[in-house]
């Protein structure tokens, strides 16, 4: 049995229906709302926490994010209640695995090890859910901070998943309209984690994942400050070039499979794409198991060695 034959069979458990909200808009209309401002316009207006009640300036130009906890909360991601959540459990589980990968004996082995890329093989398995959720989960570390980048710049859902609007970010610095890293990294009211958005639609998006200047940029990311974890939302694997060129930037991968959906030739042509050196782990998502009650995210860890 195949390493990831064997992740889709140990991680068949409970996943209640809240976790469904990974990715729930089509691609159309994401597509729809990359392309189109007007449209991103009103979509902001029904979204729960807008840019107009961020915080104050984080002393470098840009506003603080605010994240509404509540909001997050109701819809079934991880919080920093005292509440014993079964997903705050489920994503501890997960990050325990990241954190020693990045830090502990077998970073030595790895580039980058403290960079982790979550993608899925096609859209809409639940990668942004499943970024997003690892992020707040390792934010929740006394000793630990978090960049989360949103480096899926054709179907960006970072922000939307977080209760706001898209916002310049990648792309800008990217195309040299910003000048650093700091220009686009915005903190939020958690005070271990801070984002980069995806920023505006172009239609060189993808080769501009590809280029020198991101490599660069991931440099920064992972080696400015030692206790970082960087975690980026990437572009699916298959049928987008670039994010192959990504598996070569991050040290670890994480890749988020959903049960009754993805088809396990797609995961080993996704797994195909990755960089052998990595550290590959799966998530499971969107998982039902009645007799278990709410489900969970189910996680199981290997490289392409074992497979």
């Amino acid at each position: 049995m195949s390493t990831i034959e064997k992740a889709l069979a140990k991680n068949k458990a409970g996943q209640s229906s809240n976790n469904a909200n990974s990715e729930q808009v089509s691609d159309e209309a994401q597509i729809a709302a990359d392309s189109a401002a007007s449209t991103q316009q009103n979509n902001d207006a029904t979204v729960a926490s807008s840019d107009s009640t961020a915080a104050p300036s984080d002393g470098q130009g840009m506003p603080h994010i605010n994240l509404d906890m509540n909001y997050l909360s109701e819809k079934g991601m991880v919080d920093h209640s005292a509440e014993r959540r079964i997903i705050n459990e489920e994503y501890r589980a997960i990050k325990r695995k990241i954190i020693s990968n990045a830090f502990g004996p077998l970073s030595k082995t790895l580039d980058h090890s403290n960079v982790i890329m979550v993608t899925s093989s096609k859209p809409g398995e639940g990668k942004t859910f499943t970024a997003v959720n690892l992020a707040l989960s390792i934010a929740s570390e006394q000793d630990k901070t978090v960049l989360l980048v949103d480096a899926d710049v054709l179907r960006p859902n970072v922000m939307k998943t977080l209760g706001h609007s898209n916002q310049e970010g990648l792309i800008e610095y990217l195309l040299g309209e910003k000048g650093s890293v700091s220009d686009i990294m915005r903190a939020t009211n958690i005070p271990n984690l801070k984002i980069i958005a995806a920023g505006k639609p172009h239609r060189l998006s993808n080769e501009l994942l590809a280029s020198e200047i991101m490599r660069q940029t991931v440099d920064e990311f992972s080696t400015r400050y030692k206790d970082r974890i960087v975690i980026i939302d990437t572009p699916p694997l298959l049928g987008i070039n670039e994010t192959s060129v990504l598996t070569n930037l991050a040290g670890q991968a994480l890749v988020v499979c959903e049960e009754g959906k993805s088809k396990l030739h797609d995961i080993k042509s996704a797994v195909a794409h990755l960089n052998p050196d990595m550290a590959i782990g799966f998530v499971v998502n969107k998982v039902l198991n009645n007799d278990q009650g709410p489900g969970y995210y189910g996680y199981y860890y290997g490289t392409n060695e074992t497979g």
